[in-house]
């Protein structure tokens, strides 16, 4: 696989329970909120998290977060987490919480 296997254990532990199904995109392997995008694990070790274009701002302004340019050009909403942003469990969950936050708010697909 190209992309960390582990990390995919650790979100779908910390998903357990919700309607949240997988789907290969991006190089590397996304979970899906209802059919919304949520998150996704990339290539790089990278968290892909989906905030909403109202979060986006205060959420770059965090440590170990930078904007998702994978077209190279950024995509509001949308950003990476280093490693090092969601090494310990209980950091991971609180991304994933936030990116449910947002995903909460959308109609099902």
């Amino acid at each position: 696989m190209a992309y960390d296997e582990g990390l995919e254990v650790r979100i779908e532990e910390a998903l357990a329970g919700r309607e949240v199904t997988k789907k290969q995109m991006f190089g590397g392997l996304c979970f899906l909120d209802r059919g919304n995008m949520l998150c996704g694990i990339v290539k790089d070790g990278r968290l892909m998290l989906r905030v909403g274009k109202e979060a986006y701002e205060s959420v770059l302004a965090r440590p170990q977060v930078v904007k998702m340019d994978f077209t190279g050009k950024p995509m509001t909403g949308l950003v990476y987490i280093e490693p090092a942003g969601f090494e310990e469990d209980r950091d991971l969950k609180a991304w994933l919480e936030l990116g449910l936050a947002f995903t909460g708010s959308l109609p099902d697909k």
